[in-house]
């Protein structure tokens, strides 16, 4: 009886562990999307390439959640900040009144008026406004542009550090160019995909030489596609070489190069062609 009842026991303990192990890292993974992500998504992009485990956090995600937790914080910083300073206020100015402090008399507008002015030119004011205005532009660029913002602050800091370190790589305009221009550049694309219908992708085949060729024309852009990047199209791989943006209605054309063998992966990109009607 022993040696039958085993194999199950062993069994049931093995699978018990299986589960409880995949239990524990979905637990992780749930709390590092709702919690270490947003926080990390904060730093500057060249600090977050030195991350361990960057492939695993979804940015975008990452992105929207952080700036949804700084809008939620800042407003609610702004009303407790209001209800603790502009009552203090006002009752230091009533006081200041009935002790002759103030010469003139303050009628119940002009004290509630001059607390309200107290409280805006706090710095601490402006700086919770700065936050709230902060989050809202991260938002909107992780949910309208797709550009992964972190903290501004954060980012200056950064970039000194690194022009205190590498004077002669500091290109001062050249970076506030090209990030000005990359952020119209997503604008731009937004507004034009925008008004274009989502039709099925285009695949055209080629040959050069011995090299065969896969050019993919899509109406939408594939975001993780990203040169060198291996995609599997059906059963075949093939290497991400190069990615443009032509004229509609397919403007993201992506070039891919045939890969003599498989290369079976976490990083390999899935991709099913589409279904060509008769």
């Amino acid at each position: 009886m022993t040696e039958n009842q085993n194999p199950p026991a062993n069994c049931t303990r093995i699978c018990w562990q299986t589960h409880s192990r995949r239990k524990m890292k979905h637990l992780i993974r749930f709390f590092s999307e709702i919690a270490v992500g947003p926080l990390l998504v904060l730093l500057p992009e060249r600090w977050r390439r030195r991350l361990p485990g960057v492939m695993d956090v979804d940015w975008r995600r990452a992105a929207t959640l952080s700036a949804i937790y700084q809008l939620l914080l800042a407003v609610v910083g702004l009303g407790y900040w209001y209800i603790s300073e502009v009552p203090t206020r006002i009752g230091q100015m009533i006081d200041a009144t009935a002790d002759g402090r103030i010469p003139v008399g303050m009628t119940e507008h002009q004290v509630s008026g001059a607390a309200l002015t107290f409280f805006y030119l706090s710095p601490l004011t402006w700086l919770l406004f700065y936050f709230f205005f902060e989050g809202a532009v991260r938002l909107c660029g992780a949910a309208i542009t797709e550009s992964i913002l972190g903290s501004f602050p954060l980012y200056l800091a950064e970039r000194l550090l690194f022009w205190v370190k590498h004077p002669k790589q500091a290109h001062v305009g050249k970076t506030v160019m090209e990030t000005a221009t990359s952020i119209a550049g997503s604008i731009r694309e937004r507004m034009m995909v925008a008004g274009l219908p989502e039709v099925a992708d285009e695949l055209e085949y080629s040959a050069n030489g011995e090299e065969a060729w896969l050019e993919i024309r899509s109406s939408r852009r594939k975001e993780e596609w990203l040169e060198p990047k291996i995609v599997r199209v059906d059963e075949i791989y093939y290497r991400l070489e190069k990615s443009s943006v032509e004229a509609p209605p397919r403007p993201f054309c992506y070039r891919l190069r045939r890969l003599p063998a498989g290369v079976p992966g976490r990083s390999v990109i899935l991709y099913k062609a589409p279904v060509v009607k008769p």
